[in-house]
């Protein structure tokens, strides 16, 4: 199963010959992976009170990125519309894959992959600022979660 979302190429993602800048589609991946996250309960910043519809507690887990790249197959230019599926690729101990693929109608505009680390976000209280990542473990809860994408 795929997620799927669209979006419309605004101005500033494209350069001086009108096409979407490379840099452009990174942040569309991430905001793709977002809201595949979201459409699984799953929240993007942890919140201590978040729940899954069946009651279940989600630990306070954060995914930063430790990989991303992208094979460009065809230009994307302003106001076009394009599909952006996402699909887990693998699910593993402590991280996740995400495959990404552009689509403007059923042409193959570019590809990319997303690898994100689960961590723990705790705030730093002794200090008063700043938050810690410690690496940890997919819950069980999120792993099945993820894997309705797989």
């Amino acid at each position: 199963m795929t997620f799927s979302t669209e979006r419309r190429i605004e101005f500033r993602d494209t350069d001086a010959a009108g096409i979407v800048h490379f840099s452009a589609f990174f942040p569309m991946m991430e905001a793709a992976e977002h809201a595949m996250l979201r459409s699984l309960g799953i929240p993007v910043l942890p919140d201590s009170a978040t729940q899954l519809p069946d009651g279940t507690a989600l630990p306070p887990v954060t995914w930063p990125r430790i990989a991303a790249n992208c094979r460009y197959c065809a230009a994307a230019r302003f106001e076009d519309i394009l599909r952006i599926e996402v699909r887990v690729t693998r699910i593993g101990s402590t991280s996740v894959e995400y495959q990404c693929r552009f689509l403007r109608a059923d042409e193959l505009i570019a590809e990319g992959t997303l690898t994100a680390v689960c961590c723990y976000l705790s705030h730093d209280s002794e200090h008063g600022a700043g938050s810690h990542l410690t690496k940890t473990k997919i819950p069980e809860s999120i792993r099945k979660l993820l894997a309705r994408y797989q």
